[in-house]
């Protein structure tokens, strides 16, 4: 009789620097060795394997991965050097064999399109034969690769439909790490969202660097009907909405240039579809835009973001902001400040240029004074924060549908979401958790919402 040879436990631990993405690719990269034997763990200092996926957008993050490259080091001698150590992601993609030759604990180095070769590079260094170093960009192997089924807890999940980017602005190393704007398959798309919904999933938000640049391979049906051969994420949304079960869903990343008009309607037709809308314009300068290679003015971004408020009246905008990018003077500032103040963000996320080596901007002359841009980002800041505290307060009084996603900080306290995105808290019992609810808002703070749950006959 054959016995089951039995696979050792061993313990994970991964770190996440950066986007949804790479929060995205992190669980992948979990899922790909639970059939190894490893179990996710919250202690690095325990684990077998620990795994930085990083992240390339800012200079802090990169510096923050060695620091904690030098934390792990001295964990793996701690456990006699059979900890083993990996670097993920856009870091790994750009520095590969600057992070061996800079840290020489690390034991393997994977690029954000090659991690379904984790596995393998894994048994290389148990057996200390071939490559260490893998940073290879063929995007739909990768994801051929994977586990076609997902395990996940929680009514909310991320779901990557585009990766890559052709845009090539000026600052953004994006192009050179994650390569070029590929689109999954429809099918694989709807069988991956099937199986998240089946597993309880009420939320998904669709991920790409470029997402409504989506340009998928139509179902076969779809295409035999002269429906066409590829999908754009209009069409692609309005297809996910029809699955029974899923209540929401959402997208981020877009971008100005790629923003058709059937997307724009498809928030007023299609009420799974979250009213909340996140369109980063960088700066509201057209000089800038245009050193950027944004493709973009800024009356292309007041167009998109008029219809949107005229399509659906109730949505919430978002949007990124660079501050002090080369050759930023006074008044290319006052004009994104004006932008802000004339669309009135919801949300607003705001960082000081970083230069970013192998990008155009890295060398353009008029380099702005570390001072002169940390004074601006704290007034757009401010300003930011004044928009973000009167969207929310404008909340109190009003019913909203709130999900579910897990226990506040207090006793017999919930937390879940709002349609914008905010976390709101109120009392209700354990067993409503992953529910869609109505609250009234009863208060509203910059970071939050404060609630009082709605009863009726569906969970007296």
């Amino acid at each position: 009789m054959m016995t089951m040879t039995k696979i050792p436990k061993k313990k994970l631990f991964i770190k996440t620097y950066g986007c949804q993405m790479n929060v995205y690719d992190s669980e992948r990269m979990g899922e790909l060795l639970r059939p190894l034997g490893y179990d996710m763990t919250e202690r690095a200092h325990e684990a077998d394997l620990v795994l930085l996926n990083t992240c390339h957008i800012r200079e802090k993050a990169t510096e923050k991965m060695y620091s904690e490259l030098g934390k792990i080091k001295s964990m793996k001698s701690q456990s006699g050097g059979k900890m083993t150590i990996a670097v993920a992601g856009c870091v790994a993609q750009a520095e590969g064999e600057e992070i061996m030759r800079r840290q020489p604990a690390v034991d393997l180095v994977l690029g954000p399109q090659a991690y379904h070769k984790l596995p393998e590079m894994i048994a290389r260094v148990s057996r200390k034969v071939g490559d260490r170093l893998e940073t290879d960009f063929d995007t739909l192997e990768k994801f051929d690769a994977l586990p076609k089924k997902r395990h996940v807890t929680g009514p909310t999940a991320f779901l990557s439909i585009q990766e890559g980017c052709d845009k090539f602005c000026t600052f953004c190393v994006v192009p050179y790490t994650r390569g070029a704007e590929i689109s999954r398959p429809v099918d694989d798309i709807v069988f991956e969202a099937r199986n998240l919904v089946h597993q309880g999933v009420r939320e998904i938000t669709l991920l790409g660097q470029n997402v409504n640049a989506y340009h998928g391979k139509a179902p076969a049906m779809a295409a035999a009907t002269g429906a066409g051969e590829e999908w754009g994420l209009a069409r692609l949304v309005r297809h996910l909405a029809r699955i029974e079960g899923l209540d929401r869903l959402r997208f981020i990343t877009s971008h100005p240039r790629d923003m058709q008009e059937d997307l724009i309607t498809a928030h007023g037709d299609t009420p799974a579809l979250m009213p909340f809308f996140h369109l980063p314009v960088q700066s509201g300068s057209d000089k800038i835009l245009a050193a950027m290679n944004r493709g973009h003015t800024r009356e292309d971004y007041f167009r998109i973001m008029q219809k949107m408020r005229t399509c659906r009246p109730d949505i919430a905008l978002a949007s990124d902001f660079i501050v002090g990018f080369p050759g930023e003077r006074e008044r290319d500032f006052q004009e994104t400040m004006d932008l802000v103040d004339t669309v009135k963000f919801a949300v607003g996320y705001s960082f000081k240029y970083s230069i970013r080596p192998g990008t155009p901007a890295a060398n353009m002359f008029g380099q702005v004074d570390e001072a002169v841009k940390h004074e601006r980002l704290l007034r757009l800041q401010a300003l930011l924060k004044d928009q973000q505290e009167a969207f929310n307060k404008a909340c109190i009084g009003r019913t909203l549908p709130v999900l579910v996603t897990g226990k506040g900080k207090l006793a017999g306290q919930l937390h879940g979401r709002s349609p914008y995105l905010q976390a709101v808290h109120f009392d209700a019992p354990d067993h409503l958790m992953g529910r869609l609810l109505n609250v009234e808002i009863t208060s509203a703070t910059l970071s939050s919402l404060s609630a009082q749950l709605l009863y009726d006959e569906a969970i007296a």
